[in-house]
């Protein structure tokens, strides 16, 4: 062959795999490293008019390609389980919603090496990490339940102009969300069935909480500015906005299943997206942020008022108007409420977190016996509140090679803390992205990623267990 003439045709191959790349949802290709800024711009340039414009004309063609991945990824059909629900009466879904490459099943696949399965390029899509909605943009981002309820009683509007939440309702967790107070098991719910806000928060605990306690739960349902929801001109929601409350996304100090890209990695495509974290339970908790292990409730709440709201630029914080909390009153006084936030009940555990035999079912039983047996889940989760407290590296890049989805680089996710499991029914979607929608896609992934070999019967009693915590 003429070598200038090769050369020639290589180049085209190599400019038709630039072209296509980027179309594919998972494209096999190793961004650059270094060389981009880590900073947010500071002095935009262009009219907020001029962003809106662009942005919104852009929302359908991202909103499509990302569907199309979820699409690709799970079966997200509303198929509500029988006699299983949270809290409050939503119902669970059921089943494994992750679809398996063609020719595979879950015992063929668990039959395999890690390394077989990356070689085959067989992981199955839904077990990869889920990207944001948008992930070269990210942001917050909210259940449309949550942008209407803050709307009829603040008149504030959580909503995008350039993006709107992705997954179905029916894989969230229930709205609102019951409150459980350690101080006041008497009270039950203690919500009152409302979703708490600055509008009704004094009505409804005013008795019940002490002075400080009720300043604390003022500050986290007080709107602050944020990233996406401030005043400038680089803001994504249509008005300038007063920002965001910490319970706009742990709403009624559990979750709505708000989404975020965390703060601390650099450069975009590495980072993860986030799911909301229940706030349940925090008082027995020694790590906070599902992989950043900041060790009190305190350095979190202070955390996310001074970095995650602003991705983790400090500049451009200062900017949007960042919302100082004073140490020693007021993070103290929010920890403190936020310290107040129980589990769920569970009415079959007795006081050492096992199930009473006399009320469990025989089902609940043999997944228990399962859990702390042959599925080595308690290695982890220990009882009576279901972790170890510590944090765990899953190496789930052992069973694929790295790969861009959507703008996220799939790489390794780095350690995840031991979340707690009690009252796990009540907080879908599962991981610290939200890549599992149901329990039973989470005993799956954990199966194969842990390699314990459990058989169908033995992962169907492991979920009527986990269901009972």
């Amino acid at each position: 062959m003429n070598l200038p003439m090769s050369r020639k045709i290589l180049a085209m191959l190599a400019l038709a795999v630039l072209l296509i790349a980027p179309k594919l949802a998972y494209a096999q290709q190793e961004p650059p490293q270094r060389g981009q800024t880590s900073y947010a711009p500071v002095d935009i340039k262009e009219s907020f008019a001029s962003v809106k414009s662009r942005m919104a004309a852009a929302k359908a063609g991202i909103e499509k390609k990302h569907t199309d991945l979820l699409k690709e990824r799970y079966d997200l059909s509303d198929r509500p389980a029988k006699g299983a629900t949270m809290s409050r009466g939503k119902p669970l879904q059921e089943g494994v919603r992750v679809k398996l490459p063609a020719g595979v099943t879950w015992e063929s696949l668990a039959a395999m090496s890690p390394e077989e399965i990356r070689d085959k390029n067989v992981f199955p899509k839904g077990f990869y990490p889920l990207p944001h909605p948008n992930h070269p943009e990210g942001g917050m981002l909210f259940p449309h339940f949550e942008i209407e309820e803050i709307k009829k009683q603040e008149g504030r509007d959580l909503t995008r102009f350039d993006l709107d939440f992705d997954l179905p309702d029916q894989f969230l967790p229930e709205f609102p969300a019951p409150i459980y107070l350690t101080t006041r098991p008497d009270l039950g719910d203690a919500s009152q069935g409302k979703l708490v806000t600055i509008e009704n928060y004094y009505e409804i605990f005013n008795g019940i909480l002490n002075p400080k306690q009720l300043e604390g739960l003022r500050l986290l349902v007080t709107p602050f500015p944020q990233q996406q929801f401030n005043e400038t001109e680089d803001r994504r929601s249509e008005k300038p906005s007063r920002g965001v409350a910490c319970f706009d996304c742990h709403a009624n100090g559990h979750t709505n299943g708000a989404t975020h890209l965390v703060g601390d990695i650099r450069p975009q495509w590495y980072r993860h997206r986030i799911e909301t974290p229940s706030l349940r339970g925090v008082n027995i908790q020694r790590l906070f942020g599902s992989q950043r292990a900041l060790k009190t409730v305190e350095d979190f709440t202070e955390f996310e008022q001074r970095a995650a709201y602003f991705d983790g630029d400090p500049v451009i914080a200062t900017k949007k108007g960042v919302n100082i909390l004073e140490r020693g009153s007021q993070v103290h006084d929010m920890a403190e409420f936020q310290e107040l936030l129980d589990f769920p009940p569970a009415p079959k555990l007795d006081i050492f977190g096992k199930l009473d035999p006399t009320k469990a079912t025989p089902a609940e039983l043999q997944g228990q016996a399962i859990f702390f047996g042959k599925g080595q889940c308690s290695s982890c989760h220990e009882a009576p509140f279901y972790t170890d407290n510590l944090m765990h590296n899953l190496q789930a890049e052992r069973f694929y090679k790295p790969v861009m989805i959507n703008g996220m680089l799939a790489s390794a996710d780095g350690p995840i803390k031991t979340f707690p499991l009690r009252g796990i029914k009540d907080s879908p979607p599962y991981l610290h992205d939200g890549r599992l929608l149901t329990l039973e896609d989470t005993v799956e992934f954990f199966n194969l990623i842990d390699g314990t070999k459990l058989t169908a019967k033995e992962k169907e009693d492991l979920v009527a267990f986990l269901r009972a915590l």
